[in-house]
């Protein structure tokens, strides 16, 4: 008999070409299945609550598995760790129902992204963190944030290689907090478009150029032109996804 596991996993992502397993790829869904069948000697599928792009981590991405072998969950854990790389970890395991799907089921995701504004780069950090050594206005992005709070069609806020039809979503947050030269925004929604929160970043990090007029007639015209640039991959992380479970 199947049991279905349900996986919180946090991996760095700078080695990885995403989530979604690609042939000839390193990917994160492609190693744990690899490890998995390794372990279990079965063949099995993980599925993820989303998929993340190459060069973007995760601290609590999360994944299930079905399998029919019987070890138990503290030692499948354990086993799996031991057989994964040191840059994705299975940090807890339980069991989920059957009709549990980690997307499907999702109510809201919360991604972080993280930025250096110190004037030099940092070389040990590179891989986690995206050094911004511009002059920004505090003040203004958080003013600029809450037009972004609410539904709204977020198009322009959506790279254009994308076979999405529906560009609805609703933000139910955004903070952002300077701690020292470390900038953090931190943005939750029921759901995010392909490159949207970097996209967000850009556009309110750029708020003095952009100007809040241009994020309100992208709401209407869907023209991704108006707003800020795509941020790097690096400082974006899966932070946190919700469930009515």
């Amino acid at each position: 008999m199947k049991r279905k596991i349900l996986m919180i996993v946090e991996y760095n992502g700078a080695n990885f070409y995403g989530w979604q397993k690609q042939k000839g790829k390193r990917t994160v869904q492609g190693e744990l299945e690899e490890k998995i069948s390794f372990l279990t000697k079965e063949d099995v599928t993980v599925e993820g609550s989303g998929r993340t792009d190459k060069g973007v981590h995760a601290l609590n991405q999360v994944a299930t598995v079905e399998i029919e072998n019987k070890i138990p969950l503290k030692n499948f854990k354990t086993a799996l760790n031991k057989l994964l790389s040191n840059d994705v970890a299975v940090k807890k395991v339980s069991l989920a129902k059957l009709d549990f799907h980690p997307r499907f089921s999702a109510k809201k995701k919360t991604y972080e992204y993280r930025l250096d504004i110190s004037k030099t780069k940092n070389a040990i950090n590179y891989q986690l963190i995206t050094h911004y050594p511009y002059k920004i206005n505090l003040e203004r992005m958080k003013k600029a944030s809450k037009l972004l709070i609410g539904k709204h069609n977020f198009k322009a806020f959506c790279s254009a290689d994308t076979n999405v039809t529906n560009f609805e979503r609703e933000i139910y947050d955004i903070s952002i907090k300077k701690v020292g030269n470390i900038l953090t925004f931190i943005v939750t929604g029921n759901g995010f478009l392909y490159n949207m929160v970097r996209i967000i970043v850009g556009t309110l990090l750029e708020i003095d150029k952009v100007g809040e007029e241009k994020i309100l007639k992208a709401f209407e015209s869907g023209n991704r032109n108006l707003l800020g640039k795509t941020m790097p991959p690096n400082g974006l992380y899966l932070k946190k996804v919700d469930y009515n479970i």
